[in-house]
């Protein structure tokens, strides 16, 4: 999938795969792929930054945890992130809801009244 799909859904993507609990950013990536069953590759790139963001932004909050011998910085929701999450799904349904209609329509278009 090109990358470009993904702009635009990135945030609701992370908030997303963080819904069930913390994770650290390979994990996160991980996550995105594996749910979007290798569609979806994200870049440290990319999701470093983003996460960094949201954190600023109040949607999520980070700590350091050992995983393994190694600690990492893991991510998790805020009480703001969840009601973000909740308005990007909302978004989301809506926009799928429209596009669905136009590209795969249930009737031509002579026959509606």
């Amino acid at each position: 999938m090109r990358q470009d799909a993904v702009r635009g859904h990135l945030d609701g993507l992370l908030l997303a795969v963080l819904e069930p609990g913390p994770l650290h950013g390979y994990a996160i990536i991980t996550a995105v792929q594996e749910r979007s069953g290798g569609a979806l590759e994200l870049r440290t790139g990319t999701i470093y930054p983003a996460l960094n963001r949201l954190e600023r932004v109040g949607l999520l909050q980070s700590s350091w945890q050992s995983v393994g011998e190694r600690r990492k910085r893991c991510y998790e929701l805020t009480d703001a992130g969840q009601r973000t999450l909740a308005s990007e799904r909302s978004a989301w349904n809506e926009f799928t809801t429209a596009i669905g209609s136009v590209l795969n329509p249930t009737a031509p278009p002579g026959l509606l009244t």
